[in-house]
């Protein structure tokens, strides 16, 4: 459904992205993770046919993003960073006018309208004109405007800024039901959590370049083992703990805060091996603990490690 060859877009001197490919299939969710100024938002623009290509080619549902544009705009929805809406006119008008201008009859348009107001919780304020929505009902009715056409290709560009913690679990819920449904999503997110929660698929940007791509379990994978961190019973038995896992054969170092040992493991085994050092060397804990890294550790890691700078925060 997506389709992406040397994909790149030059403005001025600045190369804001580099040479990207990649392919995806029906049915499923490929989020772009990536710094401000990574080229996330380019690439989406190139690909929903809002901004030209410097060079490569890309293709949506099998079109051509620039020969063949108003075929791929029958076929996507998107979705940016900011609230899109009419505000003066009401909720209900905004989502009729998206359907009348996508071809639909008066009553189909009508009753699709009907329909994404009770799903996106918006139906008691249907006729209230958007200006005076908050921002939350806003995002909201911005994404209902593109889910209006049922794409088949679905381009979500940070949906959830703006929204709060119920909002945002109701639009996954929403996203998982479309791609149950066969649409295809690229998500675009600075939220490490919403990669982990709707990604079959992660792209890493970082300065217009693809550093890592592959399910957020591969990337994991990438950086390494789960990590121990243990809790002293006495702050000032450190020394001895960590001479007691370097018996080991483990690698440890003090935490943070003091009172605390950490060290790369391998799974639960490590764990083991950890809690019986600190028994034979009479280490008292108050607790243990074993961690996979997060996928915040693996973006930092992977961007710094392949760009060879560090990553803005």
């Amino acid at each position: 459904m997506i389709e992406a060859r040397d994909l790149g877009r030059v403005f001025g001197a600045t190369r804001a992205l580099d040479d990207i490919s990649f392919r995806m299939e029906k049915g499923r969710v490929l989020c772009l993770l990536g710094h401000n100024g990574a080229g996330k938002s380019t690439l989406v623009s190139i690909l929903a046919t809002v901004l030209p290509p410097t060079n490569g080619t890309a293709r949506i549902a099998g079109f051509d993003v620039v020969r063949q544009a108003r075929d791929v705009r029958r076929h996507i929805g998107l979705t940016g960073q900011f609230a899109a809406v009419d505000e003066s006119l009401t909720g209900r008008a905004n989502l009729l006018l998206v359907a009348r201008l996508l071809g639909a009859g008066k009553k189909e348009a009508a009753a699709r309208a009907e329909q994404l107001l009770d799903m996106f919780a918006l139906t008691e304020a249907a006729d209230r004109t958007a200006r005076t929505y908050s921002g939350g009902m806003r995002r909201r009715l911005d994404l209902a405007s593109s889910f209006v056409g049922r794409p088949q290709v679905l381009f979500l560009d940070e949906p959830t800024t703006g929204l709060d913690p119920v909002s945002r679990n109701a639009l996954w819920d929403l996203v998982r039901t479309m791609v149950g449904a066969g649409t295809t999503v690229l998500l675009t997110t600075q939220y490490l959590e919403e990669a982990e929660q709707l990604a079959d698929r992660v792209m890493v940007l970082a300065r217009g370049r693809c550093v890592a791509d592959g399910s957020v379990a591969q990337l994991k994978e990438q950086l390494g083992g789960s990590t121990v961190r243990a809790t002293l019973a006495d702050p000032g038995a450190t020394a001895a703990a960590l001479t007691a896992l370097r018996t080991a054969g483990l690698d440890p170092s003090p935490g943070e805060p003091a009172g605390t040992v950490t060290a790369a493991v391998e799974g639960s085994i490590g764990l083991a091996a950890a809690v019986r050092a600190f028994d034979s060397a009479g280490v008292g804990i108050t607790g243990i603990s074993l961690s996979e890294p997060t996928l915040d550790d693996v973006y930092l890691a992977l961007a710094e490690q392949r760009t060879g700078v560090p990553v803005p925060s």
